[in-house]
């Protein structure tokens, strides 16, 4: 656990909230604006499903690749200086999807931006682990959850109303400053630490056993990790699903299937992110009280995410009748699943804990990609088997569907797995 000596006084730790909370109400925002800019996009380049999946998939790959050297360095040199060095790429990322021309631009720029702001999450993640109590940790998650989602809000309603008044090039001329502002106050106040990152003797939460860092530099002893093998399923579809759906897919079946209006969707995406910002906002608030009466992070996802499954396939078979409000359910019955992040967090030692995230986050961002692009490609595979527009995303859906119940029952089964190896150790 940290030592005494890293935690920040309340009003110190609030301020850093709020200069890392910035940072990643913009990170959410470029990384849900292809939902709201995807008719735009379509019609100026022509694109196909498959090429607004891919492209808004091009984020999350630029993401997920950082990811394993992310973690590294957070480790190695603390939230501050890492969070600063990947923010630059993302103002380059805003400024080359801003001169595109062809596709190849817009991903191009898509990728960097992904890279850039890979660390607006997971740096403060990271530092929250080193500078908060353990209730703390699990409010300030939630809370930062409920900033990316101001952050997606912003990316639907407000977005749709200037589009027609500056037009989608200079909205990213603007990100590009707002990213830069959000580094300066990140200069300004955030703490830094010492080149080692952690502090010394860091043991693992409640074994007592021997620092692991310098042992473990890389990333073995997470990838054997069995809690971590536990949740890269869930991380991988329940939630980077989540985060597909909330990013790109629910805009197109609004308009392709519902009938929405590109108006009507923008305003369906902006409720829907309403609804997960005062989703989190609310775990914010009671993830403490629940972990004080005996409900951790699992039993919660345990009992939460069959409702997300039950909302799934009831968007499938309604088709037509399933709109924003429908949408807006399915997130908020996933955000279950956003409590894996502080409980990887607290199951490593200090020293490991950037890359435990990272890793994790690299599962989670994988996934967004696969799902976004996937089902994009299931899409235009079943239009092309002679199915309608609406059987075909709901045959797509139907197979996401599958891959969530599988991961639903892998993290059920190792649980009862781990509990029996841990009821036959001596």
């Amino acid at each position: 656990m940290s030592a005494p000596a890293h935690l920040l006084p309340r009003r110190a730790a609030i301020v850093v909230f709020l200069a890392f909370a910035f940072a990643y109400f913009l990170s959410a925002l470029l990384r849900a604006v292809t939902a709201t800019l995807a008719p735009t996009l379509a019609l100026e380049f022509s694109l196909h499903a498959r090429d607004l999946g891919l492209l808004a998939g091009g984020f999350f790959l630029g993401f997920a690749a950082t990811q394993l050297p992310l973690g590294a360095w957070l480790d190695r040199y603390g939230s501050k200086k890492v969070a600063l060095g990947f923010m630059g790429a993302a103002v380059l990322g805003c400024l080359v999807f801003s001169v595109a021309t062809g596709f190849s631009g817009l991903f191009a720029g898509r990728v960097l931006c992904g890279a850039g702001v890979s660390a607006c999450l997971m740096a403060p993640l990271t530092g929250f682990r080193r500078w908060l109590e353990p209730t703390a940790q699990l409010r300030a998650n939630s809370w930062m959850l409920m900033t990316g989602s101001l952050g997606m809000v912003a990316s639907t309603l407000p977005v749709q109303w200037a589009l027609p008044v500056v037009g989608w090039r200079p909205l990213f001329w603007g990100l590009a400053i707002l990213i830069a502002v959000a580094m300066a106050v990140i200069v300004r106040w955030v703490p830094a630490w010492g080149r080692s990152g952690m502090a010394a003797g860091d043991t693992a939460p409640g074994t007592g056993t021997a620092p692991v860092a310098a042992a473990s530099p890389g990333y073995s002893v997470v990838w054997r990790h069995p809690y971590f093998r536990r949740l890269a399923p869930l991380g991988f579809f329940c939630y980077g699903g989540m985060v597909a759906m909330q990013t790109l897919w629910a805009g197109p079946w609004m308009q392709r299937v519902a009938g929405y209006s590109p108006l009507e969707a923008a305003t369906g995406l902006f409720w829907i992110n309403a609804s997960m910002l005062c989703t989190f906002w609310a775990w914010g608030m009671v993830s403490p009280w629940l972990l004080r009466k005996g409900f951790d992070a699992n039993r919660l996802m345990a009992l939460g995410l069959p409702l997300s499954l039950l909302v799934l396939a009831g968007i499938i078979q309604a088709a037509e009748s399933a709109g924003s409000v429908a949408w807006a359910l399915f997130c908020v019955s996933c955000t279950f699943v956003s409590l894996s992040q502080p409980a990887m967090a607290m199951e490593f030692p200090q020293a490991l804990v950037g890359r435990a995230l990272s890793a994790y986050n690299l599962v989670i961002f994988a996934g967004v990609f696969v799902v976004q692009w996937g089902i994009g490609l299931a899409v235009d595979a079943f239009a092309a088997a002679g199915f309608s527009t609406v059987a075909s995303f709901q045959a797509a859906m139907a197979v996401y569907l599958a891959c969530n119940a599988g991961a639903y029952a892998w993290f059920l089964l190792q649980g009862r797995r781990h509990n029996v190896l841990q009821t036959l150790t001596p």
